[in-house]
């Protein structure tokens, strides 16, 4: 098993715990982004205004899945998250995400 196949199988275990968990998937990008395409369920808050939602987030009481376009705002908006206590995860991008669950 290569290095990348490492890395990538245990991203793709831990995204499937967390779906098992009953994890909500957010997906960090604008909305005409989202309204192009995004996972059946997932939940659009725009990286801009994901602060403003913690509370809203923590009530769920459930882990979260950060998608976006490439990985990038996403991986903020996870940072974000767990910053405030909120266990949270990068799903990457959410074509691939989608993919993997």
């Amino acid at each position: 098993m290569g290095i990348f196949s490492f890395l990538f199988g245990n991203k793709t275990k831990k995204i499937k715990e967390f779906i098992a968990r009953d994890a909500i998937i957010i997906d960090v990008r604008t909305k005409a982004e989202y309204d192009n395409g995004a996972i059946p369920g997932s939940r659009n808050i725009p990286l801009q205004q994901l602060s403003g939602k913690i509370s809203e987030i923590r009530k769920t009481n459930k882990p979260v899945i950060t998608c976006c376009a490439s990985g990038m705002r996403s991986g903020s908006a996870a940072g974000i998250l767990k910053s405030q206590g909120i266990e949270a995860m990068n799903g990457g991008g959410w074509a691939s995400l989608y993919g993997k669950m």
